[in-house]
């Protein structure tokens, strides 16, 4: 599955520095005992030796089983050799065992060509903490997600909202795009429910960034009046795997957030990326706020999602 290269580079990162802090552990621990247990030098250089030839003949296909198996063979005597001297001296058998963070992949990140699980775990926390929603994800949920505060027609909106969001989150790949204009006033779900998708195409290994409108024009200010042209804050929106705009109608409009705006939408549009936008605007009031060429995209391309009902805050304020 497809990851950032700002999160695979940071993680790769982190399980790198895991693996040097535990190999530095052991060398300081060995150079230690060999000093104090001179007997243990010994066991230590044939061990370093015997581990030296399997990964050189296996990397030069040079060994056959056979030959393979008796050099582990005399790995594990040496093994057995250590851990009677270091009971013997008042230490677990495993003292100079290299403790990994993940015994399954040695804190390598990979077992063969597969990535770990704790890599991928990695990359899955890592995920949440750049599209913003560390917060949100730990009580909005599609399972979290109560239908009880809709009645009638409200509830079957919300329900075929839940449906088609979930299935989308679920079925989410790059190779297609589907993209969602969520349409309602304040509290009635359209967060919720962002958050959900957003939770769960993370957790399948997917980019996401999920940012206020306000909050993208302001990364936009910061390229074009701070001259922050390195870091270049702007660029994830355009190319991260599902973008989820929040609150669209709240930023100050003026034409260099109307092109903002435009350059977003089209630009997914075209490279035929996913787009989530959340507004409290109506479709006359979205008409009215941005020009044709916006709210062109905006009902052309975008799947409309209306939420409807009682403010559900308003509704829990009540029953507390």
């Amino acid at each position: 599955m497809p990851y950032s290269k700002e999160n695979l580079q940071s993680v790769r990162e982190k399980i790198a520095a895991r693996r040097a802090s535990a190999i530095a552990t052991y060398e300081t621990r060995r150079e230690k005992l060999t000093l104090e247990i001179p007997s243990l030098a010994e066991i230590e250089r044939n061990l370093a030796m015997t581990g030296s030839r399997i990964m050189g003949a296996a990397l030069a296909h040079e060994l056959d089983e056979a030959s393979l198996n008796e050099i582990r063979k005399e790995n594990e005597r040496l093994r057995k050799m250590r851990a009677v001297l270091l009971t013997a001296n008042g230490y677990s058998a495993d003292y100079l065992d290299i403790k990994y963070t993940c015994p399954l992949c040695s804190d390598t990140g990979y077992v063969g060509i597969d990535m770990c699980k704790c890599m991928k775990r990695e990359l899955t926390i890592a995920g949440i903490k750049s599209s913003g929603l560390i917060h949100l994800m730990e009580s909005q949920s599609f399972e979290s997600f109560d239908l009880s505060y809709y009645t009638d027609a409200d509830l079957i909106k919300a329900q075929t909202n839940l449906k088609l969001l979930r299935d989308f989150a679920y079925g989410f790949s790059t190779e297609k795009s589907a993209s969602w204009l969520l349409i309602g006033h304040t509290g009635l779900g359209k967060t919720h429910l962002s958050t959900a998708t957003a939770k769960v195409v993370i957790e399948r290994g997917f980019d996401v960034v999920y940012e206020s409108a306000q909050g993208i024009i302001s990364s936009f200010e910061a390229v074009r009046f701070g001259g922050d042209y390195e870091s270049r804050h702007d660029k994830k929106y355009f190319d991260c795997d599902l973008l989820i705009i929040d609150d669209l109608g709240v930023e100050v409009s003026n034409q260099f957030t109307l092109s903002c705006v435009y350059n977003i939408i089209n630009a997914r549009i075209n490279q035929n990326k996913s787009t989530i936008i959340n507004t409290n605007l109506s479709q006359s009031e979205l008409r009215e706020r941005y020009a044709d060429r916006i709210t062109s995209r905006l009902f052309g391309e975008f799947s409309p999602l209306l939420f409807t009902g009682r403010d559900i805050r308003g509704q829990k304020i009540r029953k507390s």
